[in-house]
């Protein structure tokens, strides 16, 4: 499966599963084996360089099991030819989404004027306050 020019996964690394989909679909919902379940090993995968590896773990989140086995459901369609597309394709963009390394952040300074604004709501809000005192019965 081709996922980018540099990322060709091997289907001997994915495995699918076919279960009964929930939700409605009449009498075919309870005899045919529609929706698919996709497994890739991340952790072993051969295909997938380290970081973009790390990256596609933390992108997973509770679709990734304790082994680091990434589980993609799909059962928004009624056959499972499209279930099985779908699938794939979804594993494809979350692999393109995690090889795209995150931009370094540049440490800031908040500006003077900054600064001068926030001292200046502080010091408003502090008036306020003062205001709410007790009352004196001169």
């Amino acid at each position: 499966m081709r996922v980018s020019d540099a990322i060709e996964i091997d289907e001997s690394e994915l495995e699918e599963s076919f279960v009964r989909a929930s939700g409605p679909g009449g009498q075919n919902v309870n005899k045919v084996s529609s929706a698919v379940q996709l497994r890739f090993d991340v952790r072993r995968s051969r295909a997938l360089p380290d970081a973009v590896a790390v990256r596609l773990m933390k992108l997973a989140g509770r679709r990734l099991t304790a082994e680091g086995v990434l589980v993609i459901s799909a059962e928004r369609f009624r056959d499972q030819e499209r279930n099985r597309a779908d699938a794939r394709e979804r594993l494809a963009a979350l692999i393109r989404e995690a090889e795209v390394p995150p931009k370094p952040r540049r440490a800031t300074r908040p500006t003077k004027a900054s600064k001068e604004r926030r001292l200046e709501g502080k010091s408003k809000r502090g008036a306020v306050k003062a205001m709410r005192g007790r009352v004196d019965r001169d």
